[in-house]
């Protein structure tokens, strides 16, 4: 049966899509992802040129030829907010949804409702909380992600963002493009991160890949996790085992946050936990901004209670430009980029072909894709 994939992906770069790469090639990867037993995506051809910049809408994901060569429509738009959206005029008959977490399609149950011919909604990275799922499996629908895809991605974000901070790398920075060689200004919050101790909030795949990066600089490694890892693997990486989230914020200088969003971690972040935390702690967010108490983070921040917060997450997605994060002291906050690297859009586009393929042969999704799927 030919199906309507409906894909939103962010615009394009503001000078146009790319006519070349700043690299002819990408990095040789093992078959399996890191402290895994996990392939890599394994689609039956490969549709587009690795390193490409596939998550804007001229990329495609790499998809056109793929679909039109079976009979299949696509239709990309960046356009999804409002009524009038190129993403609701579609949606009613579309077949496949396909957006990012870092540019998402919101699909709470009032849209779902109107896709009555929706099946699959497929994230194309990690993180399906902007989709309903427990209505999308009510209703029909499989909703899946490209488990792993860029957990690797955003480890490196999070160790940059740290370094960022504790660095004080930001203002630096702007002192020289401006001309300036204010080395006070510069060095009066910087400092090493040797010897800190350094706290994973959440020690699954992406809080493991940090903690591998990060024991090469002498920190001491604390996590929280609801599953407590093995003696082994917290022998091998230096690991301090907390048994909440409240214990962990006290005892360390630098808080990384890898929790996916939940009842339980929906504005864990407000203010009595982080007048808890150390004086001059900072604090990473690479997971979801709702961990936060958005005006919270602000007040710890102007009192010098937080020394600086690096975030990737916002809410919502895209922030308006009045967002107040963009504004606050001491940040060193960036665009949802952290999973979306030319290195990680290859393995989502490889991800999206290979889910897209079972799916039209009818047959079921890997198990590790699967975040929610009807009773059968």
């Amino acid at each position: 049966m030919l199906s309507k994939v409906l894909c939103v992906l962010y615009p394009d770069p503001v000078t146009g899509y790319p006519p070349e790469y700043a690299r002819d090639d990408l990095p040789e990867l093992p078959e399996t992802y890191p402290d895994s037993d996990q392939t890599l995506p394994s689609p039956s051809k490969q549709w587009f040129e690795p390193g490409s910049l596939l998550g804007s809408v001229s990329g495609e994901l790499g998809l056109r030829e793929f679909l039109e060569s079976q009979g299949h429509e696509l239709v990309v738009t960046s356009d999804k907010e409002g009524k009038d959206s190129e993403f609701e005029k579609h949606l009613p008959d579309a077949d496949v949804v396909i957006s990012q977490p870092f540019w998402p399609a919101y699909l709470p149950e009032e849209r779902i409702r109107k896709a009555k011919n929706l099946k699959l909604v497929l994230t194309a990275g990690i993180g399906s909380d902007h989709v309903d799922t427990d209505a999308a499996a009510n209703a029909g629908i499989t909703v899946a992600e490209i488990t792993y895809s860029n957990s690797v991605s955003v480890a490196e974000h999070a160790v940059m963002q740290i370094l960022d901070l504790v660095r004080n790398f930001v203002p630096s920075h702007q002192y020289a493009v401006n001309g300036g060689w204010n080395i006070a200004d510069c060095v009066k919050r910087s400092y090493d991160l040797e010897g800190m101790d350094v706290g994973i909030i959440a020690a699954g795949r992406i809080g493991l890949a940090l903690a591998r990066r990060l024991k090469p600089f002498g920190v001491h490694l604390s996590y929280f996790k609801r599953h407590r890892l093995s003696e082994e693997l917290e022998q091998e990486l230096g690991l301090t085992y907390y048994e909440s989230t409240e214990e962990l914020v006290r005892n360390v200088d630098v808080v990384s946050i890898h929790s996916p969003l939940t009842d339980e971690t929906r504005h864990l972040f407000d203010e009595e936990l982080m007048n808890s935390m150390r004086r001059g702690s900072y604090i990473v967010n690479t997971a979801r901004a709702e961990i936060m108490v958005r005006d919270d983070l602000i007040k710890v921040l102007e009192s010098g209670q937080i020394a600086g917060y690096a975030g990737d997450v916002w809410y919502p997605q895209p922030a308006p430009v009045d967002h107040p994060w963009r504004r606050m002291p001491n940040e060193a906050m960036t665009p949802h980029i952290s999973g979306a690297t030319l290195s990680a859009q290859t393995r989502i586009a490889d991800g999206v072909v290979e889910c897209l393929e079972d799916f039209f042969r009818d047959e079921r999704l890997r198990d590790e894709y699967i975040m929610a799927e009807p009773e059968s």
